[in-house]
């Protein structure tokens, strides 16, 4: 089915909705220039067909005889455009109705209304792009801070694509040993034969390790991380929320209990994307208002990745604290001592013998609050640096397709340790070189290309 629409000239508008100075309407297929032909009259009167790829022409879009707006045409033809098709970009003025207009023309001359992603998947389906450089597509429009924004221009420039393509001609070099040894079972397999097998297999190992090695903080820096403000009322959790976003977002007075709802905001910390909850403050619950805003908090705490716990440094500690320390002692969590601009009668050392990551801080003045920055940073990247280089696999598909090759790779060493069959092995790399293949689009299935280009915008 996929194959036929390929034959189809689509089109869509491909500019974010809302006024602005320009508005695009793209087109892509083997009709888009003749149908430029019947809608666009240039300064120059030249037939759109004649135009060199490249190059953009001034003039109007016409119905008939009625003007709908003054627009600059742009022609690249294929092959060398992004869908390797002839594409037409009607630049025109970015009010909605102009836009609509033109393209409700388009379709009128033989155009059909593109479908989510569809100009990516063109691209794909026609070689531009392998699977995973596309996905990087809609990952570079979402990318909600620079470092999400890098990782997805290194994998559309083809850098992740380039380590799978090498750990798969590392499969393939050890399956030609394997085949020649089945093809002549008389022979018998070699023992250089076996020891370059094996350390073969080794080295594939640890490149796929190296690459699933960062996949959480890769997946992090893709989809962002929940972070949850917890503790009990009148710690300063608004306070903090408010330090953090360096604005006042959430109402802060010094009556206990002010936060009845949670709160959610998403800040860039250190380029990590952080969609950040301040909740409700958990205590014994006196009315069923109380109540309900307890459950909430709690079960934001139980999806966060990562537990900001709030304690009062002004205050010791008291049975409601130990029952927040015992509740999130198997997350992920920070323990926040507050108000140290303050006098300090808190137990500090009680709190880090429960919990291992402390920072004090005050949310008010502001002091210290580069260090809990800090504290979630290393979070992330587990106390290490990310060198500049660094390619970090953030897609979910990818990364469990890895696990799967991985996993594959593990059982052919242990088959070959044991001294069963070739063939065994054999087919452990044939299977794992699928889950490769998944990942750049060499194998693949209408249904997976729905799934991925469905989260695309229409006009990209």
């Amino acid at each position: 089915m996929w194959k036929d629409n390929l034959q189809d000239t689509i089109a869509a508008i491909a500019t974010a909705t809302g006024e602005g100075g320009i508005g695009i309407v793209r087109l892509s297929g083997k009709e888009s220039l003749a149908i430029a032909n019947k809608i666009f009259v240039g300064l120059d009167k030249k037939n759109p067909a004649h135009f060199k790829g490249y190059s953009m022409h001034y003039g109007k879009i016409m119905d008939n005889q009625k003007i709908i707006d003054e627009v600059i045409l742009t022609v690249m033809r294929g092959p060398k455009s992004y869908t390797r098709q002839d594409v037409i970009e009607i630049n025109c003025h970015g009010g909605r109705l102009s836009l609509l207009k033109i393209l409700d023309l388009v379709i009128k001359h033989g155009c059909r209304l593109a479908s989510a992603g569809e100009f990516t998947k063109r691209a794909f389906l026609n070689g531009r792009l392998d699977l995973a450089q596309a996905e990087a597509v809609i990952d570079i429009i979402r990318a909600k801070t620079d470092s999400a924004l890098k990782i997805s221009l290194g994998q559309l420039s083809g850098g992740l694509s380039h380590k799978i393509n090498k750990i798969r001609q590392g499969l393939l070099d050890i399956l030609v040993i394997l085949e020649a040894n089945i093809d002549f079972p008389e022979e018998g397999i070699l023992a250089q034969d076996l020891a370059k097998t094996s350390l073969g297999l080794m080295e594939i190992d640890k490149q796929l390790s190296a690459l699933l090695s960062n996949a959480s903080c890769g997946r992090i820096l893709r989809e962002g991380m929940h972070v949850v403000i917890c503790g009990k009322p009148n710690v300063g959790k608004s306070s903090l929320l408010n330090a953090l976003l360096k604005k006042e977002r959430a109402l802060v007075t010094p009556v206990a209990g002010t936060t009845r709802d949670t709160i959610e905001e998403l800040i860039d910390i250190k380029g990590i994307p952080v969609r950040i909850v301040d909740t409700a403050g958990i205590l014994n619950p006196r009315n069923l208002v109380e109540k309900k805003a307890v459950k909430l908090s709690r079960r934001q705490i139980e999806l966060a990745d990562l537990v900001i716990i709030l304690f009062d440094a002004s205050s010791k500690l008291d049975h409601q604290d130990q029952g927040l320390i015992k509740e999130v002692k198997n997350k992920n969590v920070i323990a926040v001592i507050n108000k140290i601009d303050l006098k300090v009668r808190i137990e500090k050392d009680k709190i880090a013998a429960d919990l291992s990551k402390v920072v004090t801080l005050s949310a008010k003045s502001g002091k210290n609050l580069n260090l809990l920055e800090e504290a979630i940073y290393d979070f992330v990247f587990q106390g290490k640096r990310p060198s500049p280089e660094l390619m970090l696999v953030s897609n979910l598909r990818h990364i469990q397709a890895l696990r799967d090759a991985q996993k594959l790779v593990g059982q052919a060493q242990v088959i070959l340790a044991d001294k069963l069959p070739t063939e065994l092995i054999a087919q452990n790399l044939k299977d794992a070189c699928v889950y490769l293949d998944q990942i750049l689009g060499k194998d693949f299935s209408a249904d997976l290309l729905d799934r991925i280009f469905t989260d695309f915008c229409i006009g990209k």
